[in-house]
Order: structure tokens, then C-alpha cells, then sequence
């Protein structure tokens, strides 16, 4: 059964524990799928100069490239980050996973995650726990058939999302170009690009409208 997984990380475990301690307004969003490259990042602070210095001092990070404003308070950036998030996809790939979301906010990191099958979370869970992430597990939910009313997705949707899963679009590295999989699907490489994009924005109105009770990890 597919299982979106929500998790919070302390950011000394993962990165950016030291901007936040400069400016604990700091908050970040990585708003869509994470691939293998250097991430575009929505930030926010009390100015932009004061948390772009902040994250030019902070060894976890670096800052590859600053765009223009993405809207009122919030700036896009495109950083690196250190061995802590890589080494953090690299076991969520290995359990057969994939980083749907990533955000943070007072000195933590909550990320969003995406298994096929409900084995591989119990599985991925215990790699966490062998390598000190201080991962806290907020919420667990089954992605039943789409037809049942159990998922935020459209049946399409669903069944793009599980295709790109099953063929490692979202592995890391990847294991399939978004042009193979268009192809796979049979449609254009821009319609397939602004599907997983309603797609991921589904399932993020989804979680922040959701009031469910944390659950835990067990059967």
C-alpha cells in the first residue's frame, strides 16, 4: 500500500542549525519534488540581506545561486546542502522512497515522504535510528484506491505518481529522465511536468488542511 509518511529532524541533524540560531525567524520551504540536484528554496526571514549572510556563514549549506523575489517576505534561492541531507535521501532511496516535501521552521526540518510499499517505512525508520537523525514520526497515511475517496489525488494523478515512483523518477540519483517517463505515460514532457506539479500541490493542500491524530509506525 502507498504510504505518504510525515516526519520532523532536528536541523543539526540534517543542516541549517546555525542560520537558525542567527535568525530564528528563519523558514524555508523546498516546494516540490527533491531530485538530485541543488534545490530551489523559498526562504524567509526579517530581510533578505540578514538571512543570506546567514546561510553564506553556515557550514552546513551553500548558496549557489540568488533569483529575484518570489513574493512579498520570501526569496528564492538555490542551495547545496552538506553530507547530512544526502546521506538522509540516500537511505529514504535505498527503502525504496522518495522526498515528496521539505520545510523548516524554529530549528527543524519537516519532511514529507512517499512509500510504495508499508514495509519500507518501518525499514527506513530503523536506518534513521541507526544514524542519529532524531527523526519524530507526526503521520502516517495510506494512499488507498483513489475511487475510495482515501487520497487528495485524482485517479490520473495517482496513477502518474505510482509510475514514477516504480521506475525510480524519484530515486537518487534518478532512475529515469521526466522525458522517459512522458514517454513511458504517453504524453508531453510539459504535460507531464505541470501534472506532478497539481499532483504534489494536491497533496500538500491535503496534509496542511489535514487534523488527523499523530499515529504511529506500527501495524
Amino acid at each position: 500500500m502507498t504510504t505518504v509518511v510525515e516526519l520532523g529532524v532536528p536541523a543539526e541533524r540534517l543542516g541549517l542549525a546555525e542560520t537558525f540560531d542567527r535568525v530564528p525567524t528563519f523558514e524555508f520551504l523546498i516546494n516540490g519534488l527533491i531530485g538530485d540536484g541543488p534545490p530551489l528554496v523559498y526562504v524567509s526571514g526579517p530581510d533578505r540581506e540578514r538571512v543570506e549572510s546567514a546561510l553564506e556563514a553556515d557550514p552546513s549549506v551553500d548558496v549557489i545561486a540568488s533569483m529575484d523575489d518570489a513574493s512579498d517576505g520570501q526569496w528564492l534561492l538555490r542551495l547545496e546542502f552538506n553530507q547530512g541531507i544526502q546521506t538522509f535521501q540516500r537511505i529514504v532511496s535505498e527503502n525504496d522512497g522518495a522526498i515528496l516535501e521539505a520545510s523548516g521552521q524554529d530549528g527543524r526540518w519537516s519532511i514529507k515522504l512517499l512509500f510504495h510499499e508499508r514495509a519500507d517505512v518501518s525499514d527506513c525508520h530503523s536506518s534513521f535510528e541507526r544514524h542519529d537523525f532524531g527523526v519524530t514520526v507526526t503521520r502516517v497515511s495510506p494512499m488507498d484506491d483513489p475511487a475510495n475517496g482515501q487520497t487528495p489525488l485524482t485517479e490520473t494523478q495517482y496513477e502518474t505518481i505510482l509510475k514514477a515512483h516504480e521506475l525510480g523518477y524519484f530515486d537518487v540519483p534518478r532512475q529515469v529522465t521526466l522525458e522517459e517517463l512522458a514517454s513511458e505515460l504517453g504524453i508531453s514532457h510539459q504535460a507531464l511536468s505541470e501534472r506532478l506539479r497539481r499532483s504534489h500541490s494536491a497533496l500538500v493542500s491535503a496534509e496542511l488542511s489535514n487534523r488527523m491524530a499523530p499515529v504511529g509506525l506500527d501495524p
